[in-house]
């Protein structure tokens, strides 16, 4: 070996960076002027596939020509508008001095590929003979590859190839399928090798065309799989990456909810944008040279929604209310665009990364990339309005947190609202109200429990500003989530357990009216209402039935220990003679009851009929009492959201419990269940499925809630609709309260039920 081809070789084992033009200046100094340097395979073995693919009399671009002699043979092959270029000055006029008398028609020009300087579609053909590769190293990331076929894309006539040559890595393959995937069709090829007894890797020829349809179609082999996959890692590499790449194609045309990109928008992959096609939707990743990237929808509003506002809206939503059936699902997602009265909504999902931004950074930085989005060319510039979905909390202090192996992380929180509830607000109008919250993460965008926090309140955690300072001055009691115990603080706000601040909580209480007289003659006879609540939350509806309620005996489940002792520690739950709790599973609690009744049951069936046979008999029998339960209500939470339904969980609303629950219940039980789904599907099957097994069922639909509280009666006869008012009159008489606009709340909503027959 020469001292030059020593040189040589040493330079190709350090080069390292195949995308720095100094380098590639040094190498063709050392290469001469006539001594050509071939990538991957020589004209004997190019010559046939490559000329196949070409149109006749093409204008030729051959980027990164280097010192190849491709465009020489493709020249004297007949193919004589070539414009080669290339960044390193060095090989260009190695090239140019080369050819210029025997090829007087080949143009040279020195350019960097990834930014080319021709005027759009001026090209039939592009030849790239190792060209992306060397942009795509591994370890210099695909910015500039993603450049240059940008640049190709943009410089190819329609219907015009890209003829790339390429080894094929994975990385290289995976940029160009992303790429060319909508508006291409793409084949690929392998070149054939000499004869050699040493191993060598296998150049492909991947050709796409550049078409005006938007149709995706398969990519292309022209070889056979089956003997091909024989060849090794690299072969194998290959038509992996195909075959992913034609499901992801496949996928895509069968419609399928996949994220695009605005680019591949661009591109064509759902038609033109700027026309709106009423009731269509589709997800795309919005970002690439903007500060973030964002997950967004975009909803071209039904023919039905009209009249509209904006012809383009902005909808974002923030992290914390993201996983909401609200925006997480298609059907929540139109009644957004409904409400929104845009033709079409872009909804902006945003995640962790965004936390640190202000709302002012990500409007400005969403600005120029929704404006892509925007349907029209003569809109005379109409501005595109941001709207957000807002919880109307005006403060928000986190008075606890814990993480629990059942529920998952969950918030203690103390909040006073812009705007509250009007009867609450005539009770205590001198000072903005605090609102203490239970959150379970997994479910941030339903509040558990809510309670008011008054000086009048029951035993419980104090939250005054007081506490909140001394706490905030101990680090050792912030490392171990320590709070200041009550009666350590003057101007104690505690929880008020005679206020219902959830407007559910009052709907369950109104509820009670459909067995307001049989509640009046227990009262009135002295006896005990039995009631079981599954589901603890804050327990604030619990105590609230022990303190307005007294003649009802109430057992509570909970599941998770940590929520009860959550309540009993920041939302003063208290357990006493009347008032009792169970860590259990809600399920299996209402099974055991129904099982204890039906053993009653036998053993009464029993002891009559031993009576009957047995004249000594004392009579015993009589004395026996059936364990039922007269109101069972339904108050869990659950844990997978991606149901569509929020509460309760789906086991809670299967018809073998449903059934369950009736043999549970007394003879005039009534059955309450809190039914929190944006699904009208999903709600009316749950309200079929209750049909079956109750003779009543009822409904009160919340104003501006997405709570339906169901209830369901098991005696064949029921109240009238035309008797509520009494009824309801009958129920204020019998709750214990001491404001009577409270009174006043819960009546009011007892007009809202409906029999539902």
């Amino acid at each position: 070996m020469g001292k030059k081809e020593e040189q040589l070789a040493e330079l190709l084992g350090t080069l390292g960076d195949f995308t720095s033009k100094e380098n590639w200046d040094k190498f063709f100094t050392i290469r001469g002027t006539d001594d050509s340097f071939e990538w991957y395979a020589e004209w004997s073995e190019l010559r046939d596939p490559l000329l196949s693919h070409l149109p006749p009399q093409p204008q030729i671009l051959v980027p990164g020509c280097g010192s190849s002699r491709l465009s020489e043979h493709l020249y004297d092959a007949g193919f004589t508008s070539i414009t080669n270029i290339d960044f390193s000055k060095v090989a260009i006029s190695d090239c140019l001095r080369r050819n210029v008398r025997h090829r007087p028609d080949m143009r040279w020009r020195v350019m960097d590929m990834t930014a080319m300087q021709f005027s759009e579609e001026a090209f039939d053909v592009v030849v790239d003979k190792g060209g992306l590769d060397a942009l795509m190293e591994p370890e210099m990331g695909p910015k500039l590859g993603d450049q240059y076929l940008s640049e190709v894309r943009r410089v190819l006539k329609c219907g015009g190839k890209f003829v790339c040559l390429t080894l094929a890595e994975s990385h290289v393959l995976a940029l160009l399928f992303s790429k060319y995937r909508f508006g291409w069709k793409m084949g690929i090829h392998a070149i054939p090798q000499k004869p050699s007894s040493k191993p060598s890797l296998q150049a492909y020829m991947v050709v796409a065309e550049k078409e005006v349809s938007s149709v995706l179609q398969d990519v292309t082999t022209s070889f056979n799989k089956s003997s091909f996959a024989c060849r090794g890692s690299q072969a194998s590499g290959l038509l992996e990456a195909v075959d992913k790449e034609n499901q992801i194609r496949r996928e895509y045309s069968l419609g399928s909810d996949i994220l695009y990109s605005l680019e591949e928008l661009n591109l064509g992959a759902r038609g033109d944008l700027t026309k709106l096609s009423p009731g269509s939707r589709f997800q795309l990743n919005l970002g690439g040279g903007s500060r973030f990237s964002y997950r967004a929808v975009v909803l071209d509003a039904r023919e039905s929604s009209g009249p509209f506002a904006y012809h383009c809206g902005v909808f974002i939503v923030p992290k914390t209310r993201a996983h909401e059936w609200l925006f997480s699902s298609e059907e929540g997602q139109w009644m957004v665009v409904e409400s929104s009265k845009a033709a079409r909504l872009v909804m902006i999902l945003l995640d962790a990364s965004h936390v640190s931004a202000s709302m002012d950074d990500i409007q400005k930085d969403l600005s120029p990339l929704v404006k892509q989005l925007a349907p029209g060319k003569d809109d005379n510039g109409a501005q595109i309005p941001f709207m957000m979905a807002s919880d109307g909390i005006k403060q928000r202090d986190i008075v606890h947190q814990v993480t629990s192996t059942i529920t998952g992380p969950i918030i203690v929180e103390d909040v006073i609202y812009e705007t509250v509830d009007g009867d609450i607000s005539r009770i205590l109008p001198s000072r903005d109200l605090t609102f203490r919250r239970l959150v379970f993460q997994r479910s941030e965008g339903l509040v558990q429990s809510e309670a008011l926090l008054s000086e009048e309140g029951s035993n419980s955690k104090v939250v005054g500003e007081t506490e909140r300072k001394k706490a905030n001055s101990s680090s050792r009691s912030k490392r171990k989530g320590i709070q200041k115990r009550s009666g350590e603080t003057s101007h104690q706000l505690k929880v008020y357990h005679g206020y219902l601040a959830s407007s559910y909580h009052t709907g369950i209480i109104s509820g009670l009216m459909l067995i307001s007289s049989y509640l009046e003659s227990m009262a009135s006879a002295h006896k005990s209402v039995k009631a079981v609540v599954i589901g603890l939350g804050a327990g604030l509806l619990p105590m609230f039935l022990n303190r307005c309620l007294p003649f009802v005996h109430t057992e509570v489940v909970e599941l998770d220990p940590v929520v009860l002792k959550l309540a009993k520690e920041y939302f003063g739950f208290v357990e006493d003679d009347c008032l009792q709790s169970h860590v259990a599973d809600g399920i299996q609690f209402v099974r055991n009851i129904a099982n204890s009744a039906a053993s009653d049951e036998t053993s009464l069936v029993q002891d009559e009929k031993d009576a009957q046979c047995n004249t000594s008999s004392n009579g015993d029998f009589e004395s026996k009492v059936i364990s039922k339960v007269d109101i069972l209500i339904i108050d869990v939470d659950s844990a997978d959201s991606s149901s569509g339904m929020t509460c309760p969980a789906a086991d809670f609303v299967d018809e073998s419990f449903l059934q369950t629950v009736k043999d549970a219940l007394s003879e005039k039980g009534l059955f309450i269940i809190n039914l929190v789904s944006r699904s009208q599907a999903i709600k009316d099957t749950v309200i079929s499925r209750m049909k079956v097994v109750f003779s009543h069922i009822f409904s009160l639909q919340l104003e501006e809630d997405v709570n339906e509280v169901i209830f369901g009666l098991c005696s064949a006869s029921c109240i009238e609709e035309v008797c509520f008012p009494e009824a309801a009159l009958q129920l204020e008489k019998l709750l214990k309260l001491e404001h009577p606009e409270i009174s006043q709340s819960i009546i009011n909503t007892t007009k809202k039920l409906r029999h539902l027959k």
